[in-house]
């Protein structure tokens, strides 16, 4: 595990710790985001002409600083869906992202896709509590996971009636995958060391994916071309965060991303 990724754990679990003492597992049951039916993510991401993209809200990084400081979450949730967003990522972790669970819930009650909670999970607690403020889906990241832990977390989501995104950094995430148990798959194209982005290594995994598993490239993700690119490549469904965030307009840039896509689900 990176440095970046140890210190943003460490800072995790002393976060949930915290939020126990204020708010027990058991009480998210009280939350009205609680029991409101789960959107499909997994369907939204097959049911798109060509390319899926998830849209992410994502005001900062530990790399970059602040990327967006007019960050209006249900405005951009909004700007996407009208865009051809086939599902949204919402970033949650504070400290080192400057998210927050608010933005999960703002972009969930204005969207009628599904939202993913992009967190580093570590703990069943913040499963639970992504179903109180309104995710449809989790990230997993196998890098951060110990043992069988990935897929305790895994099956608590499913039990959750959350679906999962699986993320893998490189060969050694990729190899520890049970694909009999995982269907959204997702590769990082960002090396933790260096913060370079490689298209063709996140290609490289993702094509080794079995049938039926659905395949996500993630970062790095700029041109229309490199979606092109990705689907040639049997690579049907992305996620772009900062990209988007940088434009002027995230909705219309999103919207000139997936514009060689037709209607009938081929590229010009």
């Amino acid at each position: 595990m990176s440095s970046i990724l140890e210190k943003i754990v460490e800072q995790t679990r002393e976060d949930i710790s915290r939020k126990r003492r204020k708010i027990a597992i058991d009480d998210f049951n009280g939350f009205g985001e609680y029991h409101r039916t789960r959107r499909d993510f997994a369907k939204a991401l097959v049911s798109r002409n060509g390319i899926s993209v998830i849209a992410e809200l994502k005001k900062a990084s530990p790399s970059k600083g602040v990327i967006r400081d007019s960050f209006n979450p249900g405005g951009i949730a909004q700007s996407y869906e009208n865009n051809g967003a086939a599902a949204l990522s919402v970033l949650t972790d504070e400290p080192f992202f400057k998210g927050a669970l608010t933005y999960l819930q703002e972009a969930s009650s204005i969207v009628s896709i599904p939202v993913l909670r992009k967190d580093f999970i570590i703990d069943f607690y913040q499963i639970e509590e992504a179903r109180a403020w309104g995710a449809d889906a989790v990230l997993l990241i196998v890098k951060i996971t110990d043992g069988q832990q990935l897929y305790e977390l895994h099956d608590a989501a499913k039990e959750a009636g959350l679906q999962t995104l699986v993320e893998c950094y490189d060969e050694d995430d990729w190899e520890r995958l049970d694909f009999n148990r995982f269907s959204i798959v997702g590769v990082n194209n960002r090396n933790l060391d260096t913060f370079e982005t490689d298209l063709h290594r996140g290609v490289h995994l993702l094509r080794q994916a079995p049938k039926g598993v659905i395949r996500v490239s993630e970062s790095g993700l700029n041109q229309p071309e490199d979606l092109v690119m990705l689907s040639e490549n049997g690579i049907p469904c992305c996620l772009i965060g900062e990209h988007l965030m940088r434009a002027e307009d995230p909705g219309a840039e999103l919207a000139r991303l997936i514009a060689p896509f037709s209607s009938d689900g081929n590229h010009s």
